[in-house]
């Protein structure tokens, strides 16, 4: 049968170290479930699951009936969820509101164990899972479970307690649990003993990689290290690994640099890409696929670079005419990639070079991928509108009414779509981090103005009518990151120290306007003081 456990905080002689060393537990339930449609929902979910008391088996995918959504769970890095039951009554000391739904199982979990958990399970641990007390018809050799990574949690969590934005809490209290890849396959049962076989890497806890993973993503060494981490799981280990690229990239940019060899802001590496495919989109906007003439990986240029390109990317494309346009990647890699340019009838020779010039065979040049657009960890994305649809074919006011509880709004479009979001989601009072805006232009003139940048030696930038501040800075220090240019990134974002700003462009909240701003479209009053 599977062991009870206290609904009431654990206290007194019951209480357990997290900390403690893990030596051995006991495995308190053994749960699985069927993908099922979530109350309130049109997704599925695998997390509702219910106990065994009868041996379950454990197959190289995980345990025997159990469902899993693939595009957050499963597959052999994620075949089985562990989480310590102890966690509960901290959860509802926390969220009294939610306090019946914490209770083991709440997250999903396979296995539920009372003391075993993020503080003393490391990755790469070996695990056996045998009976306590085995009989002589217990011949069969225990079950070995390797731990792979820790859980990053889902929006679904939000839906579990009715509580919004409550997903990365996990993280940051490093409650998430963990996942057991399966090295020798068998059968479990509440009861049984689950025992440390081996611990290859004792320096790695599953909180100490949350902790660089999530909380402190800057550390170059430990990302380094994590991701040489081979038994820790792909999914994390890919994202160690793109940190390292990034790094690399930075640090032989800055070699070049100090050898006087530029590779600034205006020498970053360009590839010539061809125009394969050009499709009409609606009356402005036409759909433009290019692909690269040499690819990544073929022969020396680009290797070690990320090729997959994260949702939310832009792009510089260096046209013909000798401009530089950011623009929005529709979907692709750095390889072959799509865009969808509507031509502006104020066009400053951008879009208008696309829709007049580039014919399939057409080749520019493409440099400066950047997955810029942030979105919102653990959010449902509900909405978003594209280059494609008219803004009068939307019914904004009806979308915003209809879409489920802990959506995310991203709007992406021209002017007066956006003007006309905005409007509709401050009427409804959506918070500011429920939603972000995309502007395809933007307003980067205005009166001249000086900018002091205190940790470049005090020096006075002098901005005119017609430049931007990212521009001047570019000119005089080089190396400065940028992306859209228009506002909807914050790539460009620089510390405000001193100073009015007439802030413009979608990337900063309110909050962050009192200390920084976008170089790229905001504009000083008089004098301002920076960092960059």
């Amino acid at each position: 049968m599977p062991h009870q456990l206290q609904d009431e905080p654990l206290s007194g002689d019951g209480e357990v170290d997290l900390y403690a060393p893990f030596i051995s537990d006991t495995i308190l339930e053994v749960r699985t479930g069927k993908m099922k449609t979530m109350p309130g929902l049109t997704v599925k979910s695998g997390i509702d699951k219910s106990m065994h008391d009868k041996p379950v088996r454990v197959t190289e995918l995980g345990l025997e009936g159990d469902e899993h959504d693939p595009t957050f769970h499963g597959g052999i890095d994620k075949a089985i969820h562990g989480y310590c039951s102890t966690h509960y009554a901290s959860w509802r000391a926390e969220y009294a509101s939610a306090a019946e739904a914490f209770k083991p199982g709440g997250f999903g979990e396979n296995l539920v164990t009372r003391h075993l958990n993020e503080r003393n399970l490391c990755i790469g641990d070996i695990v056996s899972i045998s009976p306590p007390n085995p009989t002589n018809s217990d011949t069969s050799p225990p079950v070995l479970l390797q731990v792979s990574l820790p859980r990053q949690p889902c929006f679904k969590l939000n839906h579990r307690f009715q509580l919004k934005n409550f997903a990365p809490q996990t993280w940051r209290t490093s409650r998430t649990g963990w996942y057991f890849r399966v090295l020798r396959t068998g059968q479990i049962r509440a009861g049984d003993t689950i025992r440390l076989v081996e611990r290859p890497h004792p320096k790695w806890t599953v909180e100490r990689v949350q902790e660089y993973l999530h909380r402190n993503v800057g550390d170059d060494e430990a990302n380094e290290e994590l991701a040489g981490v081979e038994v820790l799981g792909r999914e994390c280990r890919d994202a160690f690994w793109g940190r390292v690229v990034k790094s690399r990239a930075r640090a032989r940019r800055a070699e070049r640099e100090k050898r006087g060899e530029g590779g600034g802001a205006g020498e970053e590496k360009w590839r010539v890409f061809r125009v394969v495919e050009r499709t009409r989109e609606t009356g402005r906007v036409e759909g433009f696929v290019l692909e690269a003439v040499r690819k990544l990986g073929e022969g020396k240029e680009g290797e070690g670079e990320e090729v997959m390109l994260k949702p939310g990317a832009h792009v510089k494309v260096r046209l013909g005419n000798g401009l530089v346009r950011a623009y929005s990647v529709v979907g692709g890699d750095r390889n072959r990639f799509e865009l969808g340019v509507a031509l502006d009838e104020k066009s400053r020779g951008g879009s208008r070079y696309l829709h007049e010039t580039a014919v399939v065979g057409h080749e520019v040049e493409v440099g400066g991928f950047t997955g810029a657009v942030p979105l919102r960890e653990c959010g449902e994305p509900s909405c978003s509108s594209t280059t494609r649809p008219r803004p009068s074919d939307l019914d904004i006011r009806r979308i915003i009414e209809v879409i489920p509880w802990n959506s995310q709004l991203y709007f992406c479009g021209p002017k007066r779509l956006m003007d006309e979001a905005a409007k509709e989601t401050r009427a409804r009072g959506i918070a500011e981090g429920e939603m972000h805006f995309e502007i395809f232009e933007a307003d980067v003139s205005g009166d001249p103005f000086e900018a002091v940048v205190t940790n470049k030696g005090g020096k006075p930038i002098r901005v005119g009518e017609e430049e931007t501040l990212l521009e001047c800075l570019q000119k005089e220090f080089g190396d400065i990151d940028s992306s859209c240019c228009v506002g909807n990134c914050g790539t460009c974002r620089v510390s405000l120290k001193g100073g009015r700003v007439d802030h413009r462009g979608t990337a900063l909240t309110e909050e962050e306007k009192a200390t920084s701003m976008l170089a790229c479209v905001s504009r000083g009053i008089g004098s301002i003081t920076i960092e960059i």
